[in-house]
């Protein structure tokens, strides 16, 4: 099996309605998702899937939660704005947008809310975290 992750950051602010504890409060991340998709084959150019066309469908996800209050977007009006939702949307969405033969490989979605915890969605059981990168662009 071949597996390709991409990443991208947002800048966000949010509060957890259900939660004690300062979290509770309204804060900030600079939050890093990761998206992993496993393919058995690799097409002509000797790749699974394009970065580029999987990193653009991510990066649309991520522009609409960018320097953004998260309880204030639709996405969240229901939900808490947790890593573990956060993650869930990332996943359901992108398995909305990307091509069927994309879709079909997505394993999961991360979302990093610091560089030593993350939560993560999807229906692959994946155990070790990806290295993340200081400077992810």
């Amino acid at each position: 099996m071949y597996t390709v992750s991409v990443q991208a950051h947002y800048d966000a602010a949010h509060f957890l309605r259900n939660y004690k504890g300062k979290c509770e409060r309204l804060h900030g991340h600079r939050y890093v998702v990761e998206v992993a998709l496993q393919s058995a084959e690799l097409n002509e150019s000797g790749i699974a899937f394009d970065f580029v066309d999987v990193k653009r469908s991510l990066r649309e996800l991520v522009d609409e939660l960018d320097h953004r209050n998260l309880n204030e977007l639709p996405q969240f009006a229901e939900i808490e704005t947790s890593a573990e939702n956060q993650a869930r949307y990332f996943f359901e969405s992108l398995k909305e947008r990307l091509p069927p033969e994309q879709a079909e490989g997505l394993l999961y979605a991360r979302v990093w809310e610091t560089p030593t915890q993350w939560a993560q969605y999807g229906g692959a059981a994946v155990t070790a975290p990806a290295h993340r990168s200081p400077h992810i662009s």
